[in-house]
Formats: C-alpha cells, sequence, structure tokens
C-alpha cells in the first residue's frame, strides 16, 4: 500500500504490503472482479497457476469452467493482514526499527482485514467487485466488508462464517493461545526466529485440527482397523503448521476473529447490511459444523434478508465438518456454481 493503514483498536501500519495471487482477467468495464478471503491459515495460492503450479487450497473451485470460471471472473484471492505468507504481520519487518515486528505488532480487528480488502480493490481499479467472498475467517470477514464499505460488491458468499464467534470457539481459541504463550520459548513474544515455541504452537493445532472436523468423521477414520491412529494424525497436522506459520501472526489472526462482533457494532444486525448495496447473497453452513454452527449462518442470513438484500442459504449434508468447504467439492461445487452462473457482468473484454 502507498498510505499508512489506521487500525481499528488504536495503532498505525506503515504503508503494509497485502499479498495477493489472481487467476483470469480484469474486464474493460472493471466489474468482474471476485475478491476471497482466506481462513486463518491459508496463504493467497489458492489455485495453481504457471507461476507456481503447485495446487491450491482451493483448486477445484476456481480455474476455468470451474464455479468461479476464470473464462467469465478475474478472481483475486488476499493473504489476510496479520499473516506470514506475504501480508504485513507479526513476522514482518517494522520499518520503524528495522526488525521483526513480533509482540509489537498492533492490536489487529478482523474490520482491519476487511479494510485491507478494500484498499487492495482500489489498487487493482476496481471501484465495485462482482463478489467478495470467504470460507471460515473469510466468511466472517465478507460480512463486515459490506456493512464497512456500501456498494463496493454487488454480491456477497458467507461461508460456514458468522457475525460473531459463539463463547465456545472464543474459548476453544483461548485455549490454543493460551498454549502458545505457555511455552517457554515464547519468550512474550519476543522469540528469534530461529527458535520459535514450536511445542505451544504444536499444541495449539492439535486443539484446533479437532474442531475442524466432525465426531462422526474421526470415528470413522481412526475406529478399529485403521492404519492410523488419531494421536499421529494429530501430530502430522501439527508438524505441517509449525513448518509454515509463524506464532505470533498465529496469536494476532486468531484473536481478531474473537474481536469481531457485528451483532454489537450494528445492533440489530440487519442494520450492518441495510445501506451496503449487496443485491445477492448466498450464505452456505454445514449441518456437522459445531466450530461455526448452522444457527450463526442461519442468523446472518436472516439479517441479510431482512436487509432488503435477495439472500439464499444452503445448508448442506456434509460429513466433514467445517472444513468441508475444502473436501467436499461436489456440493460446494453445485452450491457455488448456481449462484454464479447467473452473476452477470458487463463485458468479458480484457482490460489490458
Amino acid at each position: 500500500m502507498e498510505s499508512n493503514l489506521p487500525l481499528k483498536r488504536g495503532g498505525v501500519l506503515a504503508r503494509p504490503t497485502i499479498a495477493y495471487e489472481s487467476w483470469g482477467e480484469l474486464n474493460a468495464a472493471h466489474d468482474n472482479a471476485v475478491l476471497i478471503f482466506t481462513g486463518l491459515s491459508a496463504s493467497a495460492h489458492a489455485r495453481s497457476s504457471p507461476a507456481d503450479p503447485a495446487p491450491g487450497w482451493w483448486e477445484a473451485m476456481i480455474g476455468p469452467g470451474r464455479p468461479l470460471d476464470t473464462n467469465r471472473f478475474f478472481v483475486v484471492c488476499m493473504n489476510t493482514l496479520g499473516s506470514c505468507f506475504g501480508s504485513t504481520g507479526p513476522a514482518s519487518i517494522d520499518p520503524a526499527t528495522g526488525k521483526r515486528y513480533g509482540a509489537s505488532f498492533p492490536a489487529l480487528a478482523g474490520e482491519d482485514i476487511a479494510t485491507a480488502g478494500a484498499r487492495l480493490l482500489d489498487a487493482l481499479g476496481v471501484e465495485r467487485a462482482a463478489s467478495v467472498l470467504g470460507p471460515s475467517l473469510g466468511g466472517m470477514i465478507v460480512l463486515a466488508f459490506a456493512a464497512q464499505f456500501p456498494n463496493r460488491t454487488r454480491t456477497l458468499v458467507s461461508i460456514s462464517g458468522a457475525a460473531r464467534s459463539t463463547a465456545l470457539s472464543i474459548g476453544l481459541r483461548t485455549a490454543q493461545r493460551q498454549a502458545v504463550r505457555l511455552d517457554p520459548k515464547w519468550r512474550g513474544g519476543d522469540y528469534p526466529a530461529d527458535d520459535p515455541p514450536i511445542e505451544g504452537l504444536k499444541l495449539a493445532r492439535r486443539i484446533g485440527t479437532l474442531t475442524y472436523r466432525s465426531a462422526a468423521e474421526l470415528d470413522l477414520r481412526f475406529g478399529p482397523g485403521g492404519t492410523e491412529t488419531i494421536a499421529d494424525y494429530l501430530e502430522r497436522q501439527a508438524e505441517m503448521f509449525v513448518r509454515r506459520f509463524d506464532a505470533n501472526c498465529f496469536l494476532a489472526i486468531s484473536e481478531a476473529m474473537d474481536r469481531l462482533d457485528l451483532a454489537a457494532t450494528y445492533s440489530p444486525l440487519k442494520n450492518a447490511f441495510r445501506d451496503s448495496g449487496v443485491e445477492r447473497a448466498l450464505v452456505i453452513g454445514v449441518d456437522s459444523d459445531w466450530l461455526f454452527p448452522p444457527h450463526q449462518q442461519a442468523e446472518a442470513a436472516a439479517a441479510l434478508k431482512a436487509a432488503g438484500i435477495t439472500t439464499e442459504f444452503d445448508l448442506l449434508p456434509s460429513f466433514e465438518g467445517h472444513d468441508s468447504f475444502l473436501i467436499d467439492e461436489e456440493r460446494f461445487g453445485a452450491s457455488l456454481g448456481r449462484f454464479f452462473s447467473a452473476l452477470k457482468t458487463s463485458s468479458r473484454q480484457s482490460a489490458a
């Protein structure tokens, strides 16, 4: 960003970097952009490309002829502000000191992530997106974006998200953060890059992994006769996570999720969307999700409808719990495909 970013809870980020990847082309009318906000631990690499042929975390949903059809849409995935995959976060260098922000990184709010998305659209020359969408944390940020930035998107898709966190999900994330902070190597957040609090972060990831799946799926996968125990699985997930994620970044984004409460900010919730300029919305929930349970998606959908927005609520019978959006390609692809096939743009002509 060319300018500084004031944060909701005080503090300013000096000309922060916002990392993103894109697929497809922006048309001449600049009205076919689709902005994706990610979950807590995802990078901007949602889809493979010639520059990075590794499969993306949402490979099945993005591309020619896929639900987010890159023959029609200019699809942009933004790495979350506060993360460690290119966007400015606690692992980044503070220009004021020449050292990593670490524990000095200012408190992050979900609204700040939404603001970063609006700034990214500005930089891309997009006055009004065709759609903003996201899963999990991204599903929360989509709602915040619509509330904060009227007329910046024609449609929105919130997947397994919510307008606020439940006490249970806040409690679970609190336990995860405490696991990191109790690791002696955390050092109050000022740990060296080459000696991070690995054991605390691994424990946090083990807890988190359990919340992302359903009890029935875990029973099926790790019951009698399985080739891997649940303990082995959790250890493998933890090892992969600590190799790619920074502890302070995890803490910053986790706390931002807890702080976002649109229902309190805009009470009643429908007021958040009354002047948003959103024309259509799709809210997707999963019946086996206990981290972001279906009543939260129902609450968001009801508020969008009450604000006068044409809203679809798809409650999917997926087996895999909160992470279903990464796994159940058939059901999520069908829901997204229906919604985006009806989304018209002015032209398919490139803006280049």
